[in-house]
């Protein structure tokens, strides 16, 4: 018996789908940038690790990989609004070029702080790549240079995304049916 109930999960986004995009995104974020720029990957943790490892994969140019942490949601599925610094970059980032790689955008509330934070560390450059965005849920505009899929206004599981810090492994994105909670009685 497999670990969560396939009955209790809808996939959205099936593993080739999200493939194929995470190729095309590191394709064009190869071009945009050009042959031979540096490029730091800041991942978004817990979140983005997934979908980072594999679009580092995809990018055919010199990349730093570092990671931060953020909080807004806690233990619920809403954000509190209120965003907090769990873990900070390891190195510095003034006059690199960075690529900040999270696993979905939706109030705007977390990227508006960290692209505010960044912004701080005097980088050469800063965009973002999210792999889903949710435009239903905007609170503030935030600019997101790359973008995976958009999404409807479900919470979304899998492919790095957890249910209570369960599920990151699940190799799609998915929706819990019913929001019944997605494992074997």
């Amino acid at each position: 018996m497999p670990f969560y109930d396939p009955a209790k999960i809808e996939v959205l986004i099936d593993a080739p789908s999200l493939a194929a995009r995470i190729s095309a995104l590191g394709a064009q974020i190869t071009a945009d940038y050009g042959p031979g720029t540096e490029l730091v990957l800041v991942g978004v943790l817990k979140g983005s690790y997934v979908f980072l490892a594999d679009l580092a994969r995809a990018i055919d140019l010199p990349v730093e990989i570092d990671f931060l942490g953020l909080s807004s949601y806690g233990s619920s599925q809403e954000t509190s609004g209120v965003v907090q610094m769990t873990q900070d970059l390891t190195r510095p980032v003034k006059g690199k070029h960075v690529l900040v790689v999270e696993d979905i955008v939706d109030t705007g509330l977390t990227m508006q702080y960290l692209l505010q934070n960044l912004m701080t560390r005097l980088p050469a450059s800063v965009k973002v790549c999210t792999l889903l965005h949710k435009p239903a849920r905007s609170r503030v505009a935030v600019p997101m240079d790359y973008v995976g899929f958009e999404i409807e206004d479900r919470f979304v599981i899998g492919y790095g995304l957890d249910y209570a810090d369960k599920l990151r492994n699940l190799p799609f994105i998915g929706a819990a049916v019913n929001d019944e909670p997605p494992f074997p009685a």
